[in-house]
C-alpha cells in the first residue's frame, strides 16, 4: 500500500476514533456519574482523556510504516 494512501486512511481513522471516543466517554459520564462529587468527574476525565491515546498510537505507529517497492 502507499504511503500516502496509508496517511491518508490513517488521518480517518484517528478522526473517527477522536470524534466517536468522546461522544461516547461524555455519554458515559452523563448517565453514569451524573450526581457523583467533582473529585470522581475529575478522575474519570483524567483517566478517559489518556486513554485514546492508546488505539491512536497504533493507527500512527501503522501509518508510519514503510510503503514496500
Amino acid at each position: 500500500m502507499p504511503v500516502r494512501l496509508r496517511k491518508l486512511i490513517g488521518m480517518i481513522l484517528l478522526l473517527v476514533l477522536v470524534i466517536s471516543y468522546a461522544i461516547v466517554a461524555t455519554v458515559i459520564a452523563e448517565v453514569r456519574l451524573g450526581a457523583s462529587p467533582w473529585w470522581v468527574h475529575l478522575l474519570y476525565f483524567f483517566f478517559s482523556g489518556l486513554l485514546w491515546v492508546l488505539p491512536a498510537m497504533l493507527i500512527i505507529k501503522w501509518m508510519e510504516k514503510p510503503g514496500k517497492r
